[in-house]
């Protein structure tokens, strides 16, 4: 994220909401395909991908890495996306936990 609006690489096109600070993380995919984020929207990347993990950056705030996997637990994948979730996989894993499901 820079002072001219743009938003860090872990944002999805289409995902409305704003950085919430500097990339702090980096978020890779089970090929190690990887973007850096910010928390908020390493969160929702890390919960939109199977097989994904966290990183934090060299410069990153104490703690960084552990915040954006604990609330990518408790996100749902693409959240904003509008749609119903009744699929496992469109579940936030903490849902399919207390549900008792595997993603």
């Amino acid at each position: 994220m820079d002072n001219l609006g743009q938003r860090c690489p872990a944002a999805h096109p289409e995902d409305p909401d704003p950085c919430n600070g500097p990339a702090v993380v980096t978020v890779l995919d089970a090929t190690n395909a990887g973007a850096d984020g910010c928390e908020h929207h390493g969160a929702r990347l890390l919960a939109s991908l199977d097989g994904g993990r966290v990183y934090p950056l060299p410069d990153a705030p104490e703690g960084a890495a552990i915040r954006v996997f604990t609330a990518a637990d408790g996100t749902r994948p693409f959240p904003w996306m509008d749609s119903p979730r009744t699929r496992p996989s469109q579940r936030s894993r903490a849902e399919n936990r207390a549900a008792g499901e595997d993603r």
